[in-house]
């Protein structure tokens, strides 16, 4: 069997770095603990944790560097934190685009569901942690949506309102950025704001799951993976083909992640993709759409193509197979329609929340001009989902803290 070059130089250099301890040392550690230094020198950039797989026993941590040695010389070190013994993951490292940065990535998989983990990169930084998501919903569980962040100081309010009400995770609905698919350094800004403040109350990163807008691509729509660089560099392992997936949390969550024209067609093979997942997940107790481009926009003309378009082919579809929400953006204001059918207000109907006013905001058209409008606001904002038995609430929170609007949603009957 031949070894691979890359780790035998990360194994080779921990050993010479004085990484492996004694046989057995004084603490009475095995041999091959991992001798970390007592005070960290490194840091590695823009830390953030997401997921391309199983949440519940899996965890893809990702991170940027100077240059390759950076990652030859130090592999991502974890245990369960009640546990003593460190394990060893190797990484891979690829140039991050369009910088002279490294990225690298390393995958946690056969995790414990609903288990903190410590992590260090390399034998030379400090520690961190992350949660697993649970297999069963036996407690409350809760996580934050939004989208059209950006990195200006409303959406770093955002951030830090987001990590103090200490979620699972947070999905993010596109316009990550505004990079437009050309500008590294205001992709960097954004990832290097986003690993610092998105840590919650016991310092846990926050996993950051998010699809695909507009202002991810250089031209906006009908372009190709190759146009969304950054977006695809640092997701691509869930979307290694396409601009859409599914993310299931254990029995009790799944996100349908819907790529609204961009570097997907709208119709077509995304459609009938959606209607496979729907159909599988019909009677599943929490399934959210996750869509960039709204289907009832609160700004923009809803009869525009685009938005009509997703209307014909894919509303039909999330009120066949009972979908609970559709969590929608691009038009930078607080939204949330009444259930609608057919195109119609009906309390049978789907409800559509957004409309992405993480960190850029419009004036919306309110309910009188738009009657699929139940209310809408003027607002920075980011949404707590809390799934608890069979209810769900959802609040709407701005920047400053203030309740922007709550609403509570159970599963419909089927009749």
């Amino acid at each position: 069997m031949t070894l691979d070059r890359r780790l035998f130089l990360q194994s080779s250099s921990l050993i010479l770095a004085g990484g492996i301890s004694q046989l057995v040392g004084p603490d009475g550690r095995a041999l091959g603990a991992p001798k970390f230094a007592e005070k960290p020198t490194f840091q590695p950039r823009a830390l953030m944790a997401t997921w391309t797989q199983d949440p519940t026993t899996t965890m893809t941590l990702q991170w940027l560097g100077k240059n390759e040695q950076d990652g030859l010389t130090r592999n991502l070190w974890y245990r369960q934190s009640r546990h003593k013994t460190w394990r060893e993951v190797p990484h891979t490292a690829r140039r991050f685009p369009h910088t002279d940065l490294w990225q690298f990535r390393a995958e946690l998989t056969g995790l414990a569901p609903d288990a903190t983990y410590r992590i260090r990169i390399g034998l030379d930084s400090k520690q961190e942690s992350i949660r697993t998501m649970p297999a069963k919903a036996t407690n409350e569980i809760s996580f934050v949506s939004g989208g059209d962040s950006g990195s200006s100081s409303a959406a770093r309010r955002t951030n830090q309102l987001a990590a103090i009400q200490s979620p699972r995770f947070v999905v993010l609905g596109g316009d990550l950025a505004y990079e437009n698919g050309e500008n590294s350094e205001t992709f960097l800004k954004f990832i290097d704001n986003y690993s610092a403040d998105l840590r919650d109350e016991q310092g846990h990163l926050i996993p950051l799951v998010a699809c695909i807008g507009n202002h991810e691509t250089v031209g906006f729509y009908d372009k190709t993976r190759k146009e969304a660089p950054f977006f695809y560099a640092m997701f691509d392992g869930l979307y290694p083909d396409t601009g859409y997936a599914t993310l299931d949390f254990g029995d009790y969550l799944s996100l349908v992640l819907m790529d609204s024209g961009h570097t997907s067609p709208i119709e077509g093979d995304q459609t009938d993709w959606l209607e496979r997942q729907l159909k599988t997940r019909e009677d599943h107790p929490n399934v959210f759409l996750v869509n960039h481009v709204p289907m009832y926009p609160c700004v923009r003309n809803a009869d525009d193509k685009l938005h009509a378009s997703m209307r014909k082919h894919w509303s039909p579809l999330l009120e066949r197979y009972n979908v609970d929400a559709a969590l929608e953006h691009h038009d930078h204001a607080f939204k949330r329609t009444h259930r609608m059918l057919d195109g119609l207000v009906n309390d049978r109907g789907v409800l559509y929340l957004g409309d992405g006013s993480w960190g850029r905001i419009r004036n919306p058209e309110g309910p009188d001009k738009r009657p699929f409008l139940a209310k809408s606001t003027e607002s920075y904002h980011m949404s707590l989902h809390r799934l608890a038995g069979k209810d769900r609430f959802h609040m709407a929170l701005s920047d400053r803290g203030k309740v922007v609007d709550v609403v509570h949603t159970q599963k419909l009957a089927r009749t």
